[in-house]
């Protein structure tokens, strides 16, 4: 059994090596039978009969004859006896199988085995092979190498030189003999390509003067640098053919992304434009919340609802009074005499420096030489915690500690004077408020006016030097005002021009305060030191003052800090010759001095004055009270912000009235305005030329054919304007109804409001298609359902041709002139052309009675006739006179004809009805007149429904947003309400107001005593 398995073992490898497949040897036959020998750890399927036979027929067993048992006669032996000799038969046979199977397959195992026993174990010999060697077969891909080196040429191009191989196998041959170790000094392949030469050279150039371990070294460096430089050169190789080949696919595939690109694009532009609605509505949501913030701000302050009131510091509530009354001042052309600090000098004589250097900051925009200040600036010094800045109406505070608020502050200051200055002009009379608080700053409060000019240069307005000066005598004219003159201590005194301008206005010097700048400079220039102290004793100018002082604001460099400009002129002063000599005092230099002195004459005026202008704005108040008293007894004191909300009220409450218009009132209105405006089209250019025609079919169609025309191109578009027409009419109704006493202050703003909410009230486009589709169907249906609406059809027809016949009536009693009754009753008399078309009329009214189914059309033999008829009676007529008058007489003829037709069709419904055909009672007419009274009372109530649920309501939110912009617009309130109730009524309130505050202001005065 063990020589039968061996040979089938034989025959199994030979019958796969025919196939060049190599096949694993737990996947031979025999496998099964090494397998079956573990039946008991594992129950395995049924052998294949294939395996079966081949084992069986390699047993060669004999057949072995069946055994007959003995026969019985009883009656279960006899028939289950047969059955019993099968099954033992089979059943021995598949032992023999299995047997044979499991016997096979361990012979075979054990075979294998003993020749794996015989061969010898070949790792004992790994030393012959060198650890170089094996480090090259790991970092050395030798199988890609030799796929990637199809023939002789490029091989020979890659390979090595040989002779130096030679050479290097040479060294080895002998170190062999030596028993040296070829890579014990490799340490792993990251060493090699250190040990490779420059240049792409290798280390076989070793010379015969190197030592043996250098020798050594220099061979594998050799060797193993060609190798992977080899390596390297085949893997590049194939990047280039890998990036061929995707450029290749790129190829074929660009037509298919060109596609799905502009899928992507158009997904792209489609999320874009819903980012961009999403985005839209975000915007317009934030807008509308924007503006119901702002309208509740108006109605706080308008109705004086305001939050808990903060301490003010004493200055802040003087600068505040001086607010209102500079708005009170430029409204009423009126000027109050409360104390502030005025500083005037001539243009870049350093004033502005000076005012820089008393706030601490600086905050001023600075040109060399151009005029910067373009209008009055008032800046309220106080003393705080932090050195800050601030508008008057604006929230925003400017940290002047940083050098970007710095920058910020003047950029905002210079754009405010640019906006104040009116087109045309250089500068502005309006006062830009600025609030400056800071630790160490003196309280008081001052007004930086623009420079005086001796020359307008080019660029400027004509009168701007007038300009200039009239603004400076206007805040010098105040009694109460601290004028701080300036004067540029390093040109000539007789140049300057501002001196002359305060000796006018303050000529016993009892509030001014003379200041030389740029003493630094003067003392370096002048010859003469003895004239600077001629200028501080005020013997040089022909001006006096209260105090005299020596100031140096910089080295002119715009970039300085104040901290810098304060050393510096501490400095210059503590090393100057005019004070070391006595000719400048100690009190009369530096900045610091002079805030002090200004400060201390700032209260010492506020204190002496304010009481007495207390006093006189409440004699203004009682007298603007008592002309009221005595011109408006009944009347509330209503200012133009009470009167804007009282109007507001009234508006909105008759917009309401609107939507109490009745359905009823709506429909009649709408119904005969449309039928007003398409009636003329209706009867020219669809019922006349169609009656012309004697056929009724021609008749339905060219009916047909005209109002399909007209409700696809005009009807519905006429139909939208008479009812936006009809709405702004109701509107207007509502808006100069007079309900009780009329008060006509308001007569203007309700004018300009309804004016400004039509033209911004658009009807809804998609209106005007649902109602072409409904006009549509509509004037398709011509079915009569009752003999109510067939007698309304008549009705309507008949009040329409009447009127078309009072019209002509009208116009040919303008041709022929009066009758005889008209001119025997009234004295007049026809004129010569009234008379020749009298008597055309008469011969044409003679032809119809003879043809009274006469066409409309009167060719050229009748008007020869007509002609000759006439000449025959002395008449010379033309014949465009003859055609001109046979229109209107046809006209006249056509309709009085239609009046008869229309009377005999009210017994003519029970025909149509019956569907009866008679040819002299046809009423297609009527029928056209119903159908178009029916599209007048459907287009009707379908407008009514579209104002009422939609146009109404938006024309309401149209009111509502002018009346908020209008309230947002203080010049347009004062455009619109105008008179001298609001005139007076605003004078009372800020004259109240400037009163409450200045004794608000008088009382913490009193208190800081």
């Amino acid at each position: 059994m063990l020589r039968a398995a061996c040979i089938v073992c034989r025959g199994l490898v030979k019958k796969h090596s025919v196939n060049d497949t190599k096949i694993p040897v737990h996947n031979l036959h025999f496998q099964r039978s090494c397998h079956s020998h573990f039946s008991s750890l594992k129950i395995h399927r049924p052998l294949p009969r294939i395996s079966a036979q081949w084992y069986s027929s390699l047993s060669r067993l004999p057949p072995r004859k069946s055994r007959l048992f003995p026969v019985s006669y009883g009656f279960h032996a006899k028939r289950n006896f047969w059955v019993a000799r099968l099954a033992s038969r089979l059943l021995k046979l598949r032992y023999l199988l299995l047997g044979s199977a499991v016997g096979g397959g361990y012979t075979a195992k054990k075979t294998f085995d003993q020749w794996k026993d015989m061969f010898p174990d070949l790792s004992e010999y790994k030393w012959i092979v060198p650890d170089f060697i094996w480090e090259l077969d790991q970092h050395i891909d030798f199988e890609k190498l030799s796929k990637a080196l199809p023939d002789a040429e490029e091989l020979s191009k890659l390979l090595p030189d040989f002779e130096k191989l030679g050479e290097s196998f040479s060294l080895l041959k002998g170190w062999f003999s030596t028993g040296h170790n070829l890579v014990s000094e490799v340490i792993g392949p990251s060493d090699l390509l250190l040990f490779l030469g420059p240049g792409g050279e290798t280390a076989f150039k070793a010379t015969d003067s190197q030592t043996f371990e250098g020798s050594e070294k220099q061979f594998k460096k050799g060797l193993l640098g060609e190798l992977i430089l080899l390596q390297e050169q085949i893997q590049q190789h194939e990047e280039e053919a890998r990036r061929a080949a995707g450029n290749i696919n790129m190829g074929t595939s660009q037509q298919h992304r060109k596609v799905s690109d502009k899928d992507k694009i158009d997904q792209l532009q489609e999320e874009l434009l819903r980012n961009q609605l999403k985005y839209q509505r975000i915007l317009e949501r934030l807008e509308k919340e924007n503006k119901d913030l702002r309208k509740l701000v108006l109605q706080k302050d308008d109705k004086g609802i305001h939050q808990r009131k903060l301490k003010k510091s004493l200055i802040d509530m003087y600068s505040e009074v001086l607010d209102i009354l500079s708005d009170y001042d430029a409204n009423y052309n009126t000027q109050d005499h409360l104390p502030r600090v005025v500083v005037v000098g001539d243009q870049s004589s350093g004033k502005t420096s000076v005012l820089e250097m008393i706030a601490q900051a600086r905050i001023f925009p600075r040109g060399s030489g151009e005029m910067m200040t373009r209008s009055p600036v008032k800046v309220t010094l106080s003393e705080g915690p932090h050195h800050v800045a601030i508008f008057k109406d604006s929230s925003r505070e400017f940290d002047l500690t940083k050098e970007a608020d710095l920058a910020a502050l003047r950029d905002e200051i210079e754009v405010r004077m640019r906006k104040s200055v009116k087109n045309g002009q250089t500068v502005s009379p309006e006062t830009i408020s600025l609030s400056v608080k800071g630790p160490g700053i003196q309280r008081m409060v001052l007004v930086d006016l623009p420079g005086v000019i001796s020359t307008v240069t080019s660029g400027m307005a004509p009168d701007t030097k007038e300009t200039i000066f009239n603004i400076s005598k206007a805040y010098m004219l105040n009694p109460n005002a601290i004028i701080l003159c300036i004067q540029d201590g390093s040109v000539d005194a007789e140049r300057s021009i501002v001196t002359d301008l305060v000796s006018q206005m303050d000529p016993q010097g009892r509030r001014t305060i003379f200041v030389l700048t740029k003493v630094d400079l003067a003392e370096k220039n002048v010859a003469s030191p003895n004239r600077i102290q001629q200028i501080i004793e005020g013997k040089l100018f022909p001006m006096k003052a209260l105090g005299y002082f020596a100031v140096v604001t910089g080295k002119g460099n715009s970039n300085e800090s104040i901290d810098s400009i304060k050393d510096y002129e501490e400095e210059f002063f503590q090393g100057s010759s005019l004070v070391k000599k006595g000719m400048l005092k100690a009190h009369q230099v530096t900045t610091k001095n002079l805030s002090l002195a200004v400060s201390d004459c700032f209260w010492k005026m506020v204190r002496e004055s304010i009481e007495q202008q207390a006093d006189a704005f409440k004699a203004t108040r009682f007298n603007l009270e008592t002309e009221w008293k005595n011109n408006y007894p009944r009347l509330r004191e209503l200012d133009r912000n009470e009167l804007f909300e009282k109007a507001k009220n009234e508006i909105l409450d008759e917009v309401i009235s609107l939507t109490q218009v009745t359905p009823k009132h709506w429909e009649e209105i709408l119904q005969k305005t449309l039928w007003e405006r398409v009636s003329t089209h209706v009867i020219e250019n669809i019922y006349l030329p169609a009656a012309q025609t004697m056929n009724s079919g021609t008749f339905n169609t060219t009916v047909d054919i005209k109002l399909k025309q007209w409700t696809d191109k005009q009807l519905p578009n006429k139909a939208v304007e008479v009812a936006w027409e009809t709405l702004q009419q109701e509107f207007s109704r509502f808006m100069t109804e007079q309900k009780g006493k009329h008060d006509d202050i308001f007569d203007k703003l309700k004018e300009s409001v309804k004016e400004e909410s039509i033209k911004r009230h658009k009807w809804n486009e998609q209106a005007e298609d649902s109602l072409r589709v409904i006009q549509h169907n509509t004037l398709e249906d011509r079915s009569i359902s009752d003999k109510q609406q067939w007698d309304a059809a008549i009705h309507f027809m008949e009040d329409t041709l009447q009127s078309r016949l009072k019209d002509t009536e009208s116009v040919i009693r303008d041709m022929v002139g009066p009758d005889w009754k008209e001119r025997w009753t009234s004295w007049t008399s026809r004129a010569p052309e009234q008379h020749i078309r009298n008597e055309t009329k008469t011969e044409l009214e003679k032809m119809l009675k003879v043809n009274e189914d006469h066409p409309a059309y009167l060719a050229n033999d009748e008007v020869t006739t007509v002609r000759k008829n006439l000449e025959a009676r002395g008449v010379e007529v033309d014949p465009v006179l003859i055609k001109d008058t046979w229109h209107q007489v046809y006209r006249r003829h056509f309709l009085k004809s239609e009046l008869e037709h229309c009377n005999h069709c009210r017994r003519g419904f029970y025909y149509y009805q019956r569907h009866f055909v008679d040819s002299e009672l046809e009423c297609n007419d009527v029928v056209l007149f119903w159908r178009i009274q029916r599209m007048l009372g459907i287009t009707a109530n379908t407008l009514r429904q579209q104002l009422i649920n939609t146009e109404v309501r938006r024309l309401e939110k149209n009111v509502k947003e002018v009346l908020e912009d209008f309230a947002e617009d203080s010049d347009k309130k004062v455009t619109l309400l105008t008179g001298k109730r609001v005139q007076l009524a605003e004078n009372l309130k800020k004259v109240r107001e400037i009163q409450e505050k200045l004794e608000a202001f008088i009382e913490a005065l009193h208190k800081e005593k």
